[in-house]
């Protein structure tokens, strides 16, 4: 895949120039193109920058900036798991300047109730499942801890489910099957981003600002915020035939062919996509940087950008199957 390609962001302000695509790994219905190009240094990564201090009563969720003299971009709709506390997901992205401390007062509970605990050893942070991100962007700046128990219901019952607030019954319970998409997608070295088919639908496009904040966002995505999807519809793989070949050559280039058409299927798909017109919407800035809501179009989501420079993104599809359809974002 060349340069040209990555045409993911429609209409909008921002330049493409010098990314180019991999060779797409499928697992399932789950078609993961890697993204390369241009990093934005200076950006602390999530995972060893961005420290959860506390939840200070349900939909009040606050974050430090631990990472040094680097900025912190919060990813968007991340949401962190705690051991015998209520846990919370962010509906938007923010800024956090170098040991900042920042109170998130529009967050957003995922367990309806006290028996809904995300109960682990451990701390750990998801992004949310793409049929919920349309509902929680557009709750965004709204205080109400309880605001997407019934996106969560409607989900759960979708993946037939109980029908019931509770996103454990999908992040907790199917965890061993969800981490499983880590093991089957290789993160590539140099990567800073991807896009994720589901099926033949382009689902969500995530930049990052450089290599280690997307690895360390990488399982987040593929297994939390993509795998659930692919985990309830499975494709079941038919027994490849065997290569009618009987050199190693022919081996060889049976398979060059057979990657190609999956690199050509997968062009044919992102040239399918609609876009349609789509703007930015400021938020807040930092110095130079600006984050930004997108609005209109058939992708949701926030980007930073440094004038027409692109820094971070996180989009998704509008109106998947399974989504609660939100309100227009404005």
């Amino acid at each position: 895949m060349t340069t040209r390609d990555l045409r993911p962001f429609g209409t909008l302000p921002v330049r493409t120039d010098g990314y180019r695509l991999g060779t797409p790994q499928r697992a399932g219905v789950l078609t993961v193109v890697p993204v390369f190009g241009p990093t934005y240094p200076g950006i602390v990564a999530p995972r060893s920058g961005i420290k959860l201090n506390q939840v200070a009563g349900y939909g009040n969720l606050e974050l430090s900036n631990t990472g040094g003299a680097g900025l912190a971009i919060v990813p968007l709709h991340i949401g962190y798991i705690q051991d015998g506390a209520q846990n919370h997901a962010l509906t938007r992205s923010a800024f956090l300047g170098a040991g900042q401390t920042l109170m998130f007062r529009d967050a957003c509970c995922v367990q309806a109730s006290q028996g809904g605990y995300l109960a682990e050893r451990e701390q750990w942070f998801f992004v949310l499942p793409v049929e919920l991100r349309e509902a929680a962007l557009a709750s965004r700046g709204v205080a109400g801890y309880s605001k997407l128990w019934p996106a969560i219901t409607a989900l759960n019952n979708h993946y037939g489910l109980p029908g019931r607030g509770h996103l454990e019954q999908v992040l907790s319970r199917q965890r061993g099957k969800l981490t499983q998409f880590r093991s089957r997608l290789e993160l590539s070295a140099g990567q800073i981003g991807a896009l994720f088919f589901l099926g033949n639908r382009l689902a969500g496009i995530e930049i990052c600002p450089d290599p280690q904040y997307f690895a360390e966002l990488w399982m987040a995505l593929a297994c939390f915020a993509y795998g659930p999807a692919a985990w309830h519809d499975p494709v079941v793989e038919p027994t490849p035939e065997p290569f009618p070949v009987d050199t190693v050559d022919g081996l060889r280039q049976a398979l060059r062919e057979r990657r190609q058409a999956v690199v050509d299927e997968v062009h044919g798909w992102l040239a399918s996509v609609a876009f349609g017109p789509a703007e930015l919407v400021e938020e807040e800035r930092y110095l130079d940087l600006t984050l930004s809501t997108v609005a209109g179009g058939a992708f949701g989501g926030q980007l930073v950008t440094d004038g027409d420079r692109l820094g971070y993104a996180s989009m998704f599809a509008r109106h998947l199957p399974g989504g609660t359809v939100a309100p227009e974002i404005v």
